[in-house]
């Protein structure tokens, strides 16, 4: 798959259970899907961004803002299902789908995830992690966790502070954490789709465990690169304290009408 054409994919809806509005929260004066979408296009392994949502207050204020849209069904539960639909829409040979809920992302990271792809024609997904050093993000669940085999791929994904050891402390294991940036061959994604939900993607929540419970690899790539989520209103208070001097903002286009960006 050395020449294979990518294209970013960020799920987005109005209605989280836990964060309603979420996409449309204010980080340095743009919304938080405009930051995500801005910061994917800048990496120039993409040949597009496209924003995938049901919500029309999300299409008006991505294309308000000049991004591209396609709208898919309300009725999916989960963000990879909702990037399939999308990628139905879409000319590309991998889909890497790119949480609206990232806006600290920067564009080596969605090339390193692709990485694994032009060398290995064995990897149909990929997802990126990074290291866990605080034990407060150990314990939260909104941090989805990742247990690594010898081999790069992963071997489960919880909510709950995994690896466990009886013996070391915390400051003694090596944890990852999911960061939700993850190429799918455009095939793999589809046939995603198609699978039944599992047992353990119901009871964590959490999209990758669809693949393993059905016996498919999800090959892992680390970033060292440190970004913060949104997933609570406190965060983007967080976020927006950590992005005061990001130096991707001055490469954003500039509005391109007074208001721009503002939700309706």
């Amino acid at each position: 798959m050395s020449k294979m054409k990518s294209v970013a994919v960020i799920p987005a809806r109005i209605g989280s259970s836990r964060f309603p509005g979420k996409p449309l929260a204010r980080i340095g004066g743009r919304s938080m899907i405009e930051h995500v979408y801005r910061r994917t296009a800048l990496c120039r392994t993409l040949s597009g961004v496209v924003v995938a949502t049901c919500d029309a207050e999300i299409r008006d204020h991505v294309e308000l803002f000049g991004g591209t849209v396609v709208m898919t069904s309300p009725r999916h539960d989960r963000a990879s299902e909702r990037a399939a639909e999308a990628a139905e829409h879409l000319e590309a040979d991998v889909i890497v789908m790119v949480q609206g809920d990232e806006p600290m992302i920067v564009p080596e990271m969605i090339s390193d995830a692709l990485a694994p792809m032009h060398t290995d024609p064995d990897v149909q997904c990929v997802n990126l992690v990074k290291r866990i050093k605080d034990e407060r993000e150990y314990q939260d669940i909104n941090a989805v966790k990742v247990v690594m085999g010898l081999n790069g791929d992963a071997l489960y994904f919880s909510r709950a502070p995994i690896p466990f050891s009886l013996s070391a402390s915390f400051a003694h294991l090596t944890v990852f954490k999911q960061v939700c940036v993850i190429p799918f061959t455009r095939e793999f994604l589809r046939m995603y789709a198609a699978l039944p939900p599992t047992p353990l993607e119901q009871a964590e929540s959490i999209d990758m465990l669809r693949i393993l419970e059905h016996g498919h690899r999800v090959r892992l790539v680390e970033t060292r690169v440190s970004t913060h989520a949104v997933d609570t209103p406190a965060d983007v208070i967080l976020v927006d304290r950590l992005m005061k001097n990001d130096p991707l903002l001055s490469r954003y286009p500039p509005p391109i009408a007074a208001g721009q960006g503002q939700p309706s």
